[in-house]
């Protein structure tokens, strides 16, 4: 299986200007995933998706591939992750005739990764041939059972389910449930161009410790995920 790491990199950013080359622990936010996916022994090839110039120089620099720069396009606040992937592959094809089996998408803004967690992921979707694609996981701070939407006057429960009163139940008797961050995804080639989706009909978990669950995007959040790796150790980032 060839395996190609991509790390969506766009130049935009509001809250935290330049967030993705901002400082986090001494080096620019964005080498953690570069250097995260280098140290992983089941990556291939690392390339970096961006439409800013410093940020693909900057990326070069720690060992990546720019070997294009992401339509300006693509790089818009509203933009999903979707058509930066499928551009990425697509502009891949037509340069170099060739696809990778499995892309592995890491975002800088999500740099916690304990050591092995890539391979781990990695090695779980190869081993279950039914899975579409893997996605990290952790359980959330709060239970999804015990939340509202708003109906007119009124609120509703948020999820529709046989449980009576979930909102009144005690949280141990409500069910498993998984928020979804962005530390690591594992997608099979063909389920971004035959289901056109990141996940696919089959979802594998990869379930981690709710502390790697930051995704910087302002000042406050890269402070408390400085202070989480300082708290965890090396084993927390990439050397």
């Amino acid at each position: 299986m060839n395996v190609l790491a991509i790390i969506p990199a766009r130049g935009g950013s509001k809250a935290l200007p330049r967030k993705n080359i901002h400082p986090f622990l001494g080096k620019p936010l964005i080498y953690w995933s570069i250097a995260a996916a280098h140290e992983a022994n089941l990556i291939d090839r690392v390339i970096v998706s961006t439409d800013d110039k410093e940020i693909a120089e900057v990326s070069k620099q720690f060992g990546a591939e720019v070997p294009f720069l992401r339509p300006a396009v693509l790089a818009l606040d509203d933009v999903t992750d979707y058509p930066v992937l499928r551009d990425c592959l697509e502009t891949l094809a037509k340069d170099e005739g060739a696809l990778p089996d499995i892309v592995v998408q890491l975002r800088p803004t999500s740099p916690l990764r304990p050591a092995g967690l890539i391979d781990q992921g990695i090695e779980a979707l190869l081993s279950t041939p039914t899975a579409d694609s893997l996605r990290v996981v952790c359980e959330p701070h709060n239970n999804p059972y015990k939340m509202w939407k708003k109906s007119g006057l009124f609120i509703k429960p948020l999820i529709k389910t046989a449980i009576v009163e979930p909102y009144n139940q005690l949280r141990q008797k409500l069910p498993a449930s998984y928020w979804q961050i962005g530390t690591l995804d594992v997608i099979r080639t063909k389920t971004i161009f035959e289901q056109e989706s990141l996940s696919g009909a089959n979802i594998l978990p990869l379930i981690v410790d709710s502390d790697i669950a930051v995704d910087i995007d302002d000042l406050d959040s890269l402070k408390r995920a400085e202070e989480i790796c300082r708290r965890h150790g090396s084993d927390w980032s990439a050397p």
